[in-house]
């Protein structure tokens, strides 16, 4: 197991919170964006979270013991579900982890410290949507008491095919 810390990203954090993700754009349908996101694009994106409230994103670094937090390997965040107010107690959550990492458990230790501190806000309701095929991350979701609330088939078209995704939902409160 490797050592992490796990905390709240900074602004110095988006440029490799921005690799990660373009890496999964380019070369996976983990996510529908097709084209990579500009480090401008990211740091709008950055701009919608906080260190504490729902919409939390959280970094995971390597714990190289000489404070240096350049060695991000992963992120989760929990954001917003929709734009109406009524859905602000709901949440949408995603983890990524870079590729070099995988397989060392970080998605689970991401998602473990973002619901531990979700369980003091007011969410009612995670979200998640999973590409199809991904058994690793259904499996994650499923670890984390995500249960299966619907399909969208063939919703997506990326690589030249159609992608199904499978929606999750988990009880917060």
């Amino acid at each position: 197991m490797v050592n992490l810390r796990i905390r709240a990203a900074i602004a110095a954090d988006v440029p490799a919170l921005t690799d990660i993700y373009n890496y999964y754009v380019l070369t996976s349908p983990a996510t529908f964006d097709i084209e990579p996101v500009s480090l401008e694009a990211r740091l709008e994106w950055f701009s919608h979270y906080a260190a504490h409230g729902p919409h939390r994103l959280l970094a995971a670094t390597l714990d190289d013991n000489d404070d240096n937090d350049n060695n991000v390997v992963g992120f989760a965040s929990s954001g917003l579900l929709a734009a109406r107010p009524a859905y602000a107690t709901s949440v949408e959550t995603s983890v990524y982890v870079h590729a070099d990492a995988l397989g060392q458990r970080i998605g689970t230790r991401l998602y473990t410290a973002l619901f531990a501190a979700l369980t003091e806000e007011q969410v009612h309701r995670a979200y998640a949507q999973v590409t199809l095929p991904n058994p690793a991350s259904v499996a994650l979701h499923r670890r984390f008491g995500f249960h299966e609330i619907g399909l969208q088939s063939e919703v997506g078209y990326k690589f030249g095919r159609y992608w199904s995704v499978q929606l999750f939902e988990k009880y917060v409160d």
